[in-house]
């Protein structure tokens, strides 16, 4: 048997930026075995397979449980919550056009004008950005929530979405 490398995917684990190996592969058998179970119980399963090919220290244990339910909600297409370290988690999913590129212009210079902690991800490839549905692109997520699909919002309406999800 030969030793396949594979990338660790990189989630959020509290306040760090983790590389988690066999964590696509771990979510397929949950997603097919546990598809009845309760959040907890996916939780046990998956710190259960994770935790065998990764070190999880046992005072972490609850924080990366709580990240991989929410990257495993990610997987399947479910309505999930981003950890809340503080900043605001900003998703531009888009395969890189011109009009995906100039809402991740709009949005950093939103962040940077109203000066608030974030984390902007742009999502150019094809299989991440099924993780959230179908959506037409450009679209913009905000913590979790679709706000914008299909088209770029101006710059005023960017500000408001950032405000709102800074005082929630």
């Amino acid at each position: 048997m030969s030793l396949q490398q594979e990338d660790p995917v990189r989630i959020r684990v509290t306040d760090c930026d983790v590389g988690i190996l066999g964590l696509k592969q771990a979510f397929q058998e949950i997603a097919e075995s546990h598809a009845d179970m309760s959040e907890a119980e996916i939780e046990d399963a998956l710190i259960e397979r994770l935790s065998s090919r990764n070190y999880i220290a046992n005072s972490a244990r609850s924080d990366y449980g709580k990240a991989f339910v929410r990257e495993f909600k990610k997987f399947l297409g479910q309505p999930f919550q981003e950890e809340a370290d503080g900043a605001i988690s900003v998703v531009i999913l888009g395969p890189g056009c011109a009009q995906c590129n100039h809402l991740e212009q709009l949005v950093m210079r939103a962040l940077v004008e109203l000066g608030l902690p974030a984390s902007p991800e742009h999502i150019t490839d094809i299989k991440e950005m099924t993780k959230y549905g179908f959506v037409p692109t450009p679209a913009l997520i905000i913590n979790g929530k679709i706000v914008s699909k299909g088209t770029v919002p101006n710059i005023k309406k960017i500000k408001e979405w950032l405000s709102q999800a800074s005082r929630a």
